[in-house]
């Protein structure tokens, strides 16, 4: 930590297209069994279809229906509420570029979605779909936006780890009905060896891993990336397939819709979208640290439940997330109120002695730590441009408690002068490292830096707040009016 500036701090809304995790899936499921879709929702709206109902084309109506699924790789709700993943933000962008509304339909599984889009109830399915020749034949297929490789996942701990499909025969093998690993299986397991067929999500199938309920499954590899920060203990055991593309699927009749998004996807908008996408939810999370995550989800459990009301407070002094304000301190401190540093900073939120006195709290004190951590985010945070969105304007704002305003100040001035967007976290993850090196260094006013340092930084509080964000989602707050499942 560095030294705050003196400028008062003022509230401030996070984006409503925020970095998030599923929600927990038992509360999903629950809820999205017995909701119903109300009239009034906002951008757009997630309902039902009657199998068999015709769909008016979506130039006649301005409406695009599309089939998906809840999960944190494809659609979920973030930490505000609000609509968010890879598809939700693509299709929107596709639809917005087109003045339609979207209206999702939700199924279970990967054969729901398949299910839905053949009857008839959606224009186009957006579910994370792995582009198959035998999908191909079924429907039109529309663009692809990702390149992924199905892997074989079991525990870490398992003693009979597989290193290729020949290995398999003896393994306790579940993959999720309708997805693309069923026809991979077909085709490169030996015939004697047989797998397992369930109707749930890839990601329950995972989970059911992590607890040794079955041996191991296969899953795509982004979304291997994704749940290891929640589930440590699984372990990458081979390469199932070849590089392999995911993207939309459309009834066969669409033809024009399907080279409608096609081209958007190939254009500079679908080109730029796809580089914000990946920069939201998946360019933080290639690092995998075994113990640390471990540690965190023990921690998670006997750690945060004493700390969870004053982050929640401080949340509600502040308008910053508890969610964000968990794992700033558990970066700086892994929610140890005595840890100190070398350098001197000291509790919960690891604040030097000026600073905590500058706040008027006492930093070991760890009620008193959250909340002048959190007013000290909040200025830093505050006293940024205001044309900053979310959640660059957030990054920066950590970026700053971590190296000092002052540093990140050279930084953006550096990045202007590179032809970087100083705005923009990707850049800046860039321009940072420079203030380590002399040419750079020696020309602006606070000199040499730790530039690694917050670039890591951000990149772990992101990590770590995937992981602990659904501790501070309560089931009664989902919003139950807006979410109706398909019968899969």
């Amino acid at each position: 930590m560095h030294e705050p500036n003196d400028r008062a701090a003022a509230g401030w809304r996070p984006s409503s297209r925020g970095q998030g995790r599923a929600l927990l899936p038992a509360v999903l499921l629950a809820l999205l069994a017995g909701c119903g879709a109300e009239d009034g929702q906002s951008d757009s709206m997630v309902s039902n279809a009657s199998a068999g109902e015709r769909l008016a084309p979506v130039e006649e109506t301005g409406t695009l229906r599309v089939v998906t699924r809840n999960a944190p790789t494809t659609w979920y709700f973030d930490q505000h509420l609000e609509a968010a993943g890879t598809e939700h933000d693509l299709v929107e962008g596709f639809a917005q570029a087109h003045g339609w509304q979207v209206e999702w339909v939700m199924a279970e599984s990967v054969s729901g979605v398949l299910e839905a889009l053949a009857s008839g109830e959606a224009h186009m399915a957006a579910a994370g779909l792995t582009h198959l020749a035998s999908r191909d034949e079924r429907f039109r297929r529309g663009p692809d936006y990702m390149e992924i490789t199905e892997q074989v996942v079991c525990h870490r701990d398992f003693d009979a780890m597989p290193e290729s499909a020949d290995d398999l025969g003896s393994v306790d093998l579940v993959v999720s009905a309708g997805s693309s690993y069923v026809e991979t299986l077909e085709q490169v397991l030996p015939e004697a060896a047989g797998f397992e067929v369930r109707e749930i999500g890839t990601e329950r199938l995972m989970a059911q891993v992590a607890r040794q309920e079955i041996d191991c499954t296969v899953a795509d590899s982004h979304i291997v990336r994704y749940n290891r920060r929640s589930f440590p203990h699984l372990d990458i055991a081979f390469d199932l397939s070849e590089p392999r593309t995911l993207g939309w699927y459309v009834q066969p009749d669409q033809e024009a819709l399907a080279e409608l998004a096609g081209g958007w996807m190939q254009g500079d908008g679908g080109r730029e979208l796809r580089e914000l996408v990946d920069e939201r939810y998946y360019a933080y999370i290639d690092q995998f640290d075994f113990v640390d995550l471990r540690a965190l989800n023990r921690r998670i459990e006997d750690r945060l439940p004493q700390y969870r009301p004053y982050f929640e407070e401080a949340a509600e002094r502040t308008d910053l997330p508890a969610d964000l304000l968990a794992a700033l301190a558990y970066q700086e401190s892994h929610w140890d109120p005595e840890a100190r540093s070398p350098t001197g900073v000291r509790g919960l939120m690891m604040l030097t002695q000026r600073t905590a006195e500058s706040l008027g709290v006492d930093r070991l004190d760890p009620v008193q730590s959250i909340d002048g951590g959190a007013r000290y985010l909040q200025r830093q945070h505050e006293l940024l441009p205001d044309d900053i969105d979310e959640p660059d304007r957030t990054y920066l704002a950590l970026a700053a408690y971590n190296i000092g305003r002052g540093h990140l100040l050279d930084a953006r001035r550096l990045a202007r002068e590179l032809g970087r967007d100083p705005d923009r976290w990707a850049d800046m993850r860039e321009t940072l490292p420079l203030l380590t090196e002399e040419r750079y260094y020696q020309n602006l006013r606070f000199g040499y830096a730790r530039g690694y340092q917050p670039v890591y930084y951000v990149q772990r509080i992101r990590n770590y707040r995937d992981v602990i964000r659904p501790v501070f989602v309560a089931e009664d707050e989902l919003p139950s009016d807006r979410i109706v499942v398909r019968r899969d």
